[in-house]
């Protein structure tokens, strides 16, 4: 056997009886001959990693726009943060790893600058077009799927298996679970990772203090971040084992609901956040307006016509949001200064 092969074999031996085992693996929508030495898990794994995508994150807002301190979260320490909470929980229910681990680090390619605020105002923009033929709306992890089975490699995109696929679809979407274990482990651990890290990014910016956390949220998970995480981490873990599921027990899922609550009040909606948020909202709605006008400045300068492709055969509104999407919080800023603001003499 090659060290693929037995690979393969440890999966069956090592993993429980309801993780995903890469040898039934729905495939690829594009058949690839398999890799000596890599399962198509950590083939995925390998190529979100590589991917333009993968690198911009670190150059997009996670909740706090243009922080001065290099301590705050952006959209990549986000991803590697849930990455590392969602292998804990699979390796603790001897769930596949490497799938976790792809649908983990690729869940968030397709959010938008400026975090939700930038996902908030295509979605409305994006509804305009609706009557005309247009998207129903903008969802950052239908975009996530979009960029990796349509916008990478210039248009081929990464011919991902159907499982990772599945996984970046369904981490944020309330309508139903991924089809297996590891995906839903993703959506767990991507909630408890945001909720924790932006508490602590609200501390660290001065907007809230430990404190002021609902009593029965420090009394049950605890009275700072590493035990909080911890908690909600051992909850899923033991109310998930050996089961065809992975979820919270009903008092946790309470807890964790009234600590959302608490930072959407105090954190996400309060008026430090917000008002920055505005403008980075006027600023993409100017822009893909601009773009929907003009597709042509849309074109990079190598030469890359992928999105006036995408503007002829799906329109200009989707390759518009397309772009934006893809952009950093630096790049929309510097765009906007090249098309909006004059040049001096």
């Amino acid at each position: 056997m090659n060290i693929r092969e037995q690979s393969l074999e440890n999966e069956c031996k090592n993993l429980s009886e309801y993780a995903k085992k890469c040898r039934d693996t729905a495939g690829r929508e594009r058949y690839e001959s398999p890799c000596p030495m890599r399962t198509d898990f950590q083939r995925d794994r390998d190529r979100v990693i590589h991917s333009h995508a993968f690198r911009r994150l670190m150059h997009k807002t996670q909740v706090f726009l243009s922080p001065r301190s290099e301590h705050f979260r952006n959209r990549l320490t986000h991803t590697l943060e849930v990455s590392q909470i969602a292998r804990t929980i699979a390796r603790s229910l001897r769930l596949n790893e490497d799938l976790t681990d792809a649908v983990a680090l690729a869940h968030d390619l397709g959010h938008t600058p400026f975090g939700h605020a930038g996902e908030a105002v295509l979605d409305e923009l994006m509804k305009t077009y609706a009557g005309n033929g247009g998207a129903a709306g903008f969802r950052h992890y239908e975009q996530s799927v979009r960029v990796v089975k349509r916008l990478e490699h210039g248009g081929a995109g990464l011919n991902l298996t159907a499982e990772v696929t599945d996984g970046i679809l369904h981490h944020g979407s309330t309508a139903e679970n991924a089809s297996t274990l590891e995906g839903m482990t993703v959506r767990l651990a991507d909630k408890i990772a945001y909720l924790n890290h932006d508490m602590e990014d609200a501390v660290e910016a001065g907007i809230l203090k430990e404190e002021q956390l609902p009593q029965i949220v420090r009394e049950k998970l605890g009275r700072n971040k590493s035990a909080r995480i911890t908690a909600l981490v051992t909850a899923a873990v033991t109310n998930s084992a050996g089961k065809n599921f992975v979820a919270y027990d009903d008092e946790t899922n309470a807890v964790h609901k009234v600590f959302r609550d608490f930072m959407f009040a105090e954190v996400y909606k309060c008026g430090r956040v917000m008002e920055e948020q505005h403008k980075a909202c006027d600023l993409l709605a100017l822009l893909f307006e601009r773009f929907v006008k003009n597709p042509n400045l849309m074109q990079k300068n190598n030469g890359d016509d992928l999105y006036l492709r995408i503007a002829e055969t799906e329109g200009e509104h989707r390759a518009a949001a397309d772009y934006i999407a893809g952009m950093t919080d630096e790049y929309a800023v510097r765009i906007f200064k090249e098309l909006y603001v004059p040049n001096k003499f």
